[in-house]
């Protein structure tokens, strides 16, 4: 089949849409139980199947008003999507044992979460099955161009008024520009603006957010008074850290020019007609900010929102300009960009602003995302006690000033931030009751049953923590970092093949994470299997050249094939990427000891334990220091190993050759 990735007909999942648009209807008809299993990714990849996909799994920010949806999906939320049409697509051709040949016509104007969507089909799915194949001749303009201004309106209006969605994303907006009706446009740019960032298709966002505000109009002079009025959808920058992440570009898109008409064109207009043009402006200019920052391209973002600053006076968005900044600030991609201070004056200005705003209902909402912005500008400065105090009375809020049962994600999202600082204080059972609350606000958001598996974890209850790993498995799209957690556990209880395969199965869901790569290296050369263990170093090293954890590991693949001069070079550049990784040090000690320099093996092992108590080390440097002629800190620190692993038989045995 031929079928167009042009995403200016049918926006980021344009060839997508149209591949399930085939595959779906035929395994809706004889395997319903498939298209059940992958209902989130097949109604977000193609959101015009209708009743074929029933909702099965309907998270709690798809159950409210659009007002109130303050979750903003991470950028990795396509790949997650990716991986679950993937296999739909792989388990329906196996079982229909029906092939296909797909040519991407237009790929040149693919979407990146189109893109990305067949990158992992042709990677997940063997070709036998679904052969990919990119026609990369010249990309046609999309037809109809040549119409006059009034077609375009009624062509674009057709559109809207079908109540299909991937017209909506594409086709409607090359109409809207030529139609000549700004404030249209604009409203038609929102929608699909709004859409995709719901979705995490943030390179969607931030184009077609910067072409909506070619055409939207702030009306600084009738802002302020439509603070209290703004459209729902300008509530949902009061968000959580995910769309903290998701920081923004300031559009130098508008500039003076563009004002100016802004203002002279705001004087021929009604009060509500300039107030709902200037509702929208706000609305692209925020959720523009939002996918820039999900994108890392924070810089963008800060230059969008000041050009905002100087473009509006509303007070409420003012105040969510400035939170929107303090987040760029403390989150930045670039540690050593992150500027904490800035970040607390920007909270402080947000919720200072606050005050201004006479609807209690509100405010709670706004200063209460404030609050909890000031919260995480806290604990990033190390105080976690200020920090609870500030997430406490943002709850508080929401339980004085809010009716009973609205703004449920707002609340859960505040849940959410308390148990986090509460585990940092140490208060474990109190977090684990907010992590049970919040998961039972929202049983299909998977990324909670992580946060509570892994406090489990640390409380020593591993099998309840699996429980919460294998259940964020199947409460939402496929991802790697349950199986990662698992595959610690089942290490850990020695279930050396299980963590292989939970391995195996992260790093097939995501083949740049790192950690798993490491993981998975390290466990094949403790398994002799030294070969494969040097192509996950290679392949990971692709991904992220320079990575410590990866150079360690490298080291050890080297020494246990007798190259001592090779690894040697490979923890020497571990050791300079992260100077603070014990593994680096201590391997390294190891590999000195066996080439007969035990001086240099007591420092490095040192350092290693400086860094993190382990009682592996603490052996390795007990035969070292009984090899320097010092059998009192040798049984030191035997004793020491022995305490932190208890009924070690090798502990036992160096400890009982003491006598």
């Amino acid at each position: 089949m031929r079928i167009s990735a042009d995403r200016r007909i049918g926006g980021p999942y344009t060839a997508g849409a149209a591949l399930l648009g085939v595959l779906v209807p035929e395994a809706a008809a004889e395997r319903p139980d498939l298209t059940a299993a992958y209902d989130i990714e097949l109604r977000a990849v193609a959101p015009d199947l209708g009743d074929l996909v029933p909702a099965r799994r309907v998270p709690l920010v798809d159950r409210v008003g659009r007002q109130e949806r303050v979750l903003v999906p991470a950028a990795r939320r396509t790949l997650r999507v990716a991986n679950g049409v993937a296999e739909f697509v792989r388990e329906w051709l196996r079982a229909s044992g029906r092939p296909r040949t797909v040519v991407l016509e237009g790929f040149a104007e693919a979407d990146p979460a189109d893109a990305e969507l067949f990158a992992v089909l042709r990677r997940r799915v063997d070709s036998g099955l679904l052969a990919v194949r990119i026609d990369d001749g010249p990309v046609p303009e999309p037809s109809g161009d040549d119409l006059d201004p009034s077609a375009h309106a009624a062509r674009a209006d057709e559109l809207e008024a079908s109540g299909l969605v991937g017209p909506r994303l594409g086709a409607v907006l090359r109409h809207r520009d030529r139609a000549g009706d700004p404030a249209r446009a604009a409203a038609s740019y929102a929608y699909a603006v709004a859409w995709c960032l719901d979705h995490g298709c943030h390179d969607a966002a931030v184009e077609l957010g910067r072409r909506g505000l070619d055409h939207a109009t702030p009306h600084p002079a009738t802002a302020s008074r439509l603070a209290a009025s703004a459209p729902p959808e300008a509530e949902a920058e009061a968000s959580t850290d995910v769309e903290a992440e998701a920081g923004a570009e300031a559009g130098a898109e508008s500039g003076t020019d563009v004002e100016a008409e802004a203002g002279a064109e705001a004087g021929a207009k009604t009060g509500a007609e300039a107030g709902a043009e200037a509702g929208v402006w706000w609305e692209l200019v925020h959720a523009t900010a939002m996918a820039l920052a999900a994108l890392r391209r924070e810089d963008e973002a800060e230059r969008l929102l000041h050009h905002a600053r100087a473009t509006t006076d509303s007070p409420v968005w003012h105040s969510t300009i400035a939170y929107s900044l303090a987040m760029l600030a403390v989150r930045h991609h670039d540690p050593g960009r992150r500027d904490l201070t800035a970040a607390l004056a920007w909270t402080n200005t947000a919720i200072a602003l606050c005050g201004l705003l006479p609807d209690r209902a509100e405010r709670a909402v706004k200063l209460g995302f404030d609050l909890n912005g000031r919260a995480l500008v806290e604990s990033r400065l190390g105080r976690d006690g200020t920090a609870l105090r500030l997430v406490q009375e943002a709850i508080d809020l929401a339980e004085r000033d809010l009716p009973p049962g609205a703004q449920p994600v707002h609340r859960m999202v505040l849940l959410a931030n308390r148990a986090t600082v509460l585990d940092r204080l140490g208060r474990t059972a109190d977090a684990l009751r907010d992590w049970t609350a919040v998961i039972d606000a929202d049983p299909v958001h998977p990324d909670y049953y992580i946060d509570r598996g892994n406090l489990l974890l640390r409380l020593g209850r591993a099998d309840e923590a699996v429980a919460d790993y294998e259940t964020a498995m199947r409460v939402g799209p496929p991802f790697p970092e349950p199986y990662f957690n698992r595959s610690e556990v089942r290490f850990a209880a020695g279930d050396h093949e299980g963590a292989l395969a939970d391995l195996d199965r992260a790093l097939e869901l995501d083949p740049a994470f790192a950690e798993a790569r490491t993981n998975r290296a390290g466990l094949l050369v403790a398994l002799g299997r030294t070969a494969e263990a040097r192509a996950d170093c290679a392949a990971g090293l692709a991904h992220h050249p320079g990575d410590a954890h990866l150079l360690s590991v490298l080291g050890q693949i080297e020494a246990a094939e007798g190259h001592g001069d090779r690894a040697r070079a490979a923890f020497d550049q571990a050791l300079g990427s992260d100077p603070t990784l014990a593994a680096a040090w201590a391997s390294r000690g190891v590999l000195f000891y066996e080439i007969g320099d035990a001086e240099a093996a007591a420092r490095d092992l040192t350092r290693a334990l400086e860094l993190a108590d382990d009682p592996a080390v603490l052996f390795n440097r007990a035969v070292v220091l009984l090899a320097l002629g010092r059998p009192d800190q040798a049984r030191a620190d035997l004793v020491r190993a022995r305490d932190l692993a208890p009924g070690d038989p090798d502990i036992e045995k160096a400890l009982a050759d003491f006598g």
